[in-house]
């Protein structure tokens, strides 16, 4: 898959397979294209060439398959909505044409409310709630969608670090069920103790495959173009992991 902006390629070339049931970092510099990579395997932007295929279909036939939780800029939070609507919006795909979501569903989505701990608040208006508040809605739709693929951008993004736990967590739990995540993600340190995979990614992929065979200084590397502060915090992340 290729994807250009103006003719000018942001990806290039993609050819990746994502093994099931893994939780799968997509790491490299910003301008990398990993929102980018997220969005056309979404068909929210156009690909110059290639395609994307979830289980042997494009993504329109697999729809319901797919959960996506997108970078928190991205949403308008004043929306008029509160957080259980928000979430019940997952369930869509479930209920009838023209129909309105009925109890089974909102009580499907509150469940999932109460999963990232913010059934107390499935009445407050979304514009009212912290960042962090913010994301755990958003991972409360996307679990309401029941999905069997998940693609979150950037999750962990302006949140706390009892926040980030919850949502480690619930990753987890995830993968224990048999999904499949890719995450982007920025914070090389927390990368071998979060994912099981990754993809480094710099407009082409660097590398793929299991973290700890993948996520290696050489490959830091080429991804980032040398950059020695943050390839030494890598390393000695990576040491640690070892250790342990």
């Amino acid at each position: 898959m290729t994807v250009a902006y103006h003719r000018k390629p942001v990806l290039w070339d993609i050819d990746y397979a994502a093994p099931a049931g893994q939780l799968i970092g997509i790491i490299g510099p910003n301008g990398a294209g990993k929102t980018t990579l997220i969005k056309a395997c979404l068909d929210l932007i156009s690909k110059a060439s290639g395609s994307v295929r979830f289980y042997g279909k494009a993504y329109k036939a697999q729809r319901r398959l797919v959960g996506y939780v997108p970078q928190r800029e991205s949403v308008d939070w004043d929306f008029p909505a509160s957080a259980l609507d928000v979430v019940t919006m997952g369930r869509y795909g479930q209920i009838p044409w023209c129909l309105p979501p009925g109890r089974k569903h909102k009580e499907a989505a509150l469940h999932c409310l109460d999963q990232v701990g913010m059934a107390d608040y499935a009445k407050r208006q979304i514009s009212k709630l912290s960042g962090g508040q913010q994301q755990r809605v958003f991972l409360a739709r996307a679990l309401a969608q029941d999905a069997q693929i998940y693609f979150m951008d950037e999750p962990f993004a302006g949140v706390d670090a009892t926040t980030e736990s919850s949502i480690v967590m619930l990753l987890r739990q995830l993968k224990d069920k048999g999904k499949t995540v890719l995450v982007v993600h920025h914070d090389l340190q927390t990368v071998p103790e979060y994912f099981d995979h990754v993809v480094l990614l710099n407009m082409r992929i660097v590398a793929s495959g299991p973290t700890a065979e993948t996520f290696t200084r050489e490959n830091l590397q080429k991804t980032y173009g040398g950059r020695l502060t943050l390839l030494d915090r890598a390393a000695q992340a990576i040491a640690d992991g070892e250790k342990r």
